[in-house]
């Protein structure tokens, strides 16, 4: 008896499953029903077959058998199973991973790390600060680890170094000035006063994003943003007059910290580079850290030589000295990586709330580990000022969701 090949076609792409069939079976004379049954994936399905497509039976020998269609990537593809002797033949869809059903998981594990790094790097670097009051060289080690992290990655393909040009070269550097300039300052005021205190003088820094937006760039900014900024201002304020840890180098160190990351806002709407995050950042930090070290050895350089390094070593020993500063640079570029990978994962309004909420875990975890003593007035300004931002934040987001919904209803 000949025998017969019977192909399963499907709208599957070409360039997701090259080829897609059935094994060849000898068939019998007897039929048996071919059954189609939908699948829920809107991008990877069967088309429908005839309800009672009647075919050959399979062979008495053959007691049952199952081929799991080929995949590209994460892609769970369905599963054709077929039995003996006048059995039904059913396509079924393939069992997904659990972690491809519920994705929401990943991405609460991607704000777990974010806000875990994030608190671990600002406590061991103020407990690194307590013996070893030296933010500039601190600066360098923090840029000088992740810069070495990002070698080792493009040196074994993951991901992959992106080809620099001068063009390129040229957007990145103000870029990479600003975050220079801000990371340095941010850490003159952690090394000076609480940490509590600077993230709350941080907490300023959507006024002056709005304010260069109003005035630098053009930009009008709505009256409903402008608004929801007044309890910023007013909390840091508050904060600020009862700050038992109050100094102006603090302060004042802070608030540059705000005009840079402003400023490298600005300059990163600009330099489109078309790279991805991930190797954008790189180029950022190692050209930052050029720009740290001639003001860490100039500032710095005579104390350290002097008497910080040995001090330092001193108090703690060299095996601690130097794992601290390791681990948190190390955190410090993982902490910001993670921020990275957990915006491209969520809308900008999530990643707007676990940014404000990010700030209290901070601060609340900070006044607890250091047992940092604050009034009640300065308790309240720091709660309105972060109540503030996150009234801005959402404001801020529901505008821009907004935007790009106008624009998409514009090109279609």
């Amino acid at each position: 008896m000949a025998s017969m090949i019977t192909p399963v076609r499907s709208p599957i792409r070409t360039n997701q499953i090259s080829s897609l069939y059935l094994s060849p079976n000898r068939i019998s004379p007897s039929n048996v029903a071919l059954k189609s049954r939908s699948l829920s994936s809107s991008s990877l399905a069967f088309s429908p077959l005839p309800e009672k497509l009647r075919v050959p039976a399979l062979s008495k020998g053959f007691s049952g058998w199952s081929q799991h269609l080929r995949r590209r990537g994460t892609v769970v593809l369905p599963v054709v199973k077929a039995a003996s002797d006048g059995a039904e033949i059913e396509i079924t869809e393939g069992s997904k991973s659990f972690l491809e059903k519920f994705p929401f998981l990943i991405t609460g594990f991607f704000f777990f790390m974010w806000y875990f790094l994030n608190v671990i790097f600002n406590i061991l670097n103020k407990k690194v600060y307590n013996y070893f009051p030296y933010p500039y060289f601190v600066s360098v080690i923090h840029l000088l680890v992740g810069v070495v992290y990002c070698l080792v990655s493009w040196s074994v393909g993951l991901p992959k170094r992106a080809p620099i040009d001068r063009e390129q070269l040229a957007l990145l550097t103000p870029v990479a000035f600003c975050h220079a300039l801000g990371h340095v300052m941010s850490n003159v005021s952690f090394a000076a006063v609480a940490v509590s205190f600077t993230h709350t003088i941080k907490a300023l820094e959507p006024f002056f994003n709005a304010s260069a937006s109003q005035f630098v760039l053009g930009h009008h900014i709505p009256l409903s943003l402008w608004l929801s900024l007044a309890p910023v201002v007013i909390g840091v304020s508050m904060a600020s007059l009862t700050e038992l840890s109050f100094n102006w180098l603090g302060f004042g160190s802070a608030m540059i910290s705000n005009i840079a990351f402003t400023y490298r806002s600005i300059y990163s709407k600009k330099a489109m580079t078309g790279m991805d995050s991930t190797n954008v950042y790189a180029y950022i930090s190692i050209i930052a850290l050029l720009v740290c070290i001639p003001p860490a050895l100039i500032i710095e350089g005579p104390k350290l030589m002097q008497y910080g390094f040995r001090d330092a070593i001193a108090k703690v020993g060299i095996y601690k000295f130097v794992s601290d500063l390791f681990w948190i640079g190390m955190f410090y570029h993982l902490y910001n990586q993670l921020a990275t990978n957990t915006l491209e994962r969520v809308a900008p309004l999530t990643h707007a709330v676990g940014n404000v909420l990010k700030r209290v875990f901070v601060i609340g975890f900070s006044i607890v580990v250091f047992g940092n003593r604050i009034s009640t007035q300065t308790g309240i300004g720091t709660a309105i000022a972060i109540a503030g931002v996150a009234i801005y934040s959402l404001i801020k987001a529901n505008l821009e969701e907004q935007k790009k919904k106008a624009a998409a209803i514009s090109t279609s």
